[in-house]
Order: structure tokens, then C-alpha cells, then sequence
């Protein structure tokens, strides 16, 4: 569980949010909330437990586009789940479940913002992560268009994967830890064909990917879709994933830089030699991408549906 300390740390980063949002905020409005959340997604994580992977990326790409809203879940023609990077999100009819259950607990009382960030949290629980406390309060945005979505893709530098985050108030570590998500899920053979076949119009596979895993790839990608983005231990969250990266197995191209850029390589050593601190500064970067941008107090609505707006 998030200390105390830590919390006040985050407090003062982010004043105002943390202001109105506060760990226990349905204590009185729906005393069973996170009861609720937490076994159905206990329930869908036993029958896949690929639901992890699937929430967080949802999370991150809610909270990475006009703030975490929930602004992702809403079904119409041009909205944020239309966009490209969006189009593989999934676990949306999990969100439905959760929110169906609350309604009929505590109507219109708890936002799918909120939802999406307590199942998160909980299906990181069940793959092994870390426990935690987060603060809720938040509403669900008025919002969502697809031409708003610029998600970092799996080329980007690793300059710019930083700067994505420090825009929103956070860190190095906080950058790191966060893509250590990908120590769970898998990625799409496409996102990194070029790496084990024409690295860069070369012929030639990426000089950077150790040759076993060149290999490995090739004959995954002979006779399925995607590949896990931990070879290690994939369906386990932990700090595999750096190691893996320290030993130039990384899947992805952004995250194999990770290991080699002097901003980031610091950071993936410590997180591969001490799995307790990664966990630890996973839980801070969680809940710093939690409050931002966030809608409170009289912002936004708490949705009745949340596929639609009210």
C-alpha cells in the first residue's frame, strides 16, 4: 500500500488535483464500490488473464488523451475509440459489466473514469504487482474525438517518449517504470517486423536484438499475429522485462532504446537489479498519470452509460 509520505510527496506535485480527488472518495456514496470492481475483475482475470495487460493499456491510452475521462469508451463515428492506435483496445464490455453492477448499487454515483483506474489497478494486483491505494473523485469528459489521439508509437526516440511524460508532470522514472507495463501483453507482428527482417532497408535484422530472439520472433510470427513483449515471463508482472532489455531482447524498438540512451539506462539497471523499487515507483507513476488532467467537483458528468454521453 501506498505510504502516507508518498502520498504528500504527490500532493504538493499535484495540488489541486489531489485536492478533490482522495483514496476512499465513495466511502459514503457507495460504500461497496471498489468491492464491485474488484471481483469482476477478479472473475475475468480467471477466465484470461491477459486482462491485465488489456486494462492498463486502455488506462494509458484514456489518460494520455485529454486526461483520464474515460473519453476512450465512447462508441460513435469519429470518436477516440475509432482512431487508429485505439482499434486494438479491448476489455470494454468488462468496463460494462463493472459499471452495470454499480449502477444498479449506487446509480449515477460512480464515474467509468473511475472504473477504468480501480480495475486497472486490481488486475495489476492479480498479475503479481503491486497492491495499492489510489485516490478516485474523478468525472467522465464531455468530450472525444479521434483526431485528438498522438500516442507514442514503437519507434519513437526515447527523448520524445520522455517528453510525452514530463508534459504531464512527471518523470524519467515515472517514464520507465510506466513502460515497464510491457513486462505484460503482447505486441502486433507489424510493430516490429522490420527489426528481425529489413532493419532500416539494410536486409538485415536490427544489430541491436540479440540474434536468439531474431530467431525466436521470426518463427512466432510465422504462425501468429503478435508476440509476447516479455519472453520471459509474460503473463507475470515483474521486473523481467528490464532484464530481458539489459540483454538486448527487447521486442519493441522503444523499449530496446530504453536500455542504450544515457536518460533512461540508469534507470532500467536499477529497475532490473531490485524488483521491490520497481514496483514502488510503478505505484508513484500510476497514480501521477491518475490525476492528469482529471475533471472534479462539478466538471464533466458521471455517466449513466459509459459507451454514451448523458
Amino acid at each position: 500500500m501506498m505510504k502516507f509520505s508518498s502520498l504528500l510527496v504527490l500532493f504538493f506535485i499535484f495540488p489541486i488535483t489531489f485536492a478533490q480527488l482522495r483514496v476512499g472518495f465513495y466511502s459514503r456514496s457507495c460504500p461497496q464500490a471498489e468491492t464491485i470492481v474488484r471481483n469482476l475483475v477478479r472473475q475475468r482475470f480467471g477466465v484470461d488473464p491477459t486482462v491485465t495487460a488489456a486494462l492498463l493499456r486502455m488506462h494509458f491510452h484514456d489518460c494520455f488523451v485529454r486526461g483520464c475521462d474515460a473519453s476512450l469508451l465512447i462508441d460513435s463515428t469519429n470518436s477516440e475509440k475509432t482512431a487508429g492506435p485505439n482499434r486494438s483496445v479491448r476489455e470494454f464490455d468488462l468496463i460494462d459489466r463493472i459499471k452495470a453492477q454499480l449502477e444498479a448499487a449506487c446509480p449515477s454515483t460512480v464515474s467509468c473514469a473511475d472504473i477504468v483506474t480501480l480495475a486497472t489497478r486490481d488486475s495489476v494486483a492479480l498479475a503479481g504487482g503491486p497492491s495499492y491505494s489510489i485516490p478516485t473523485g474523478r468525472r467522465d469528459g464531455l468530450v472525444s474525438n479521434s483526431v485528438d489521439v498522438a500516442l507514442p508509437g514503437p519507434t519513437i526516440s526515447v527523448a520524445g517518449a520522455v517528453s510525452l511524460f514530463t508534459n504531464k508532470g512527471m518523470n524519467v522514472f515515472d517514464a520507465v517504470a510506466l513502460l515497464g507495463a510491457h513486462t505484460l501483453g503482447q505486441g502486433n507482428c507489424g510493430l516490429f517486423n522490420d527489426r528481425i527482417t529489413n532493419f532500416q532497408g539494410t536486409g538485415r535484422p536490427d544489430p541491436s536484438m540479440d540474434p536468439a530472439l531474431v530467431s525466436s520472433l521470426r518463427n512466432t510470427c510465422r504462425n501468429s499475429a503478435s508476440a509476447a513483449l516479455d519472453q520471459s515471463t509474460p503473463l507475470r508482472f515483474d521486473n523481467q522485462f528490464f532484464k530481458q532489455l539489459r540483454k538486448r531482447r527487447g521486442v519493441l524498438q522503444v523499449d530496446q532504446r530504453l536500455a542504450t540512451d544515457r536518460q533512461t539506462r540508469g534507470v532500467v539497471a536499477r529497475y532490473a537489479n531490485n524488483n521491490a523499487f520497481f514496483k514502488r515507483q510503478f505505484v508513484r507513476a500510476m497514480i501521477k498519470m491518475g490525476a492528469v488532467d482529471v475533471l472534479t467537483g462539478r466538471a464533466g458528468e458521471i455517466r449513466r452509460n459509459c459507451r454514451r454521453f448523458n
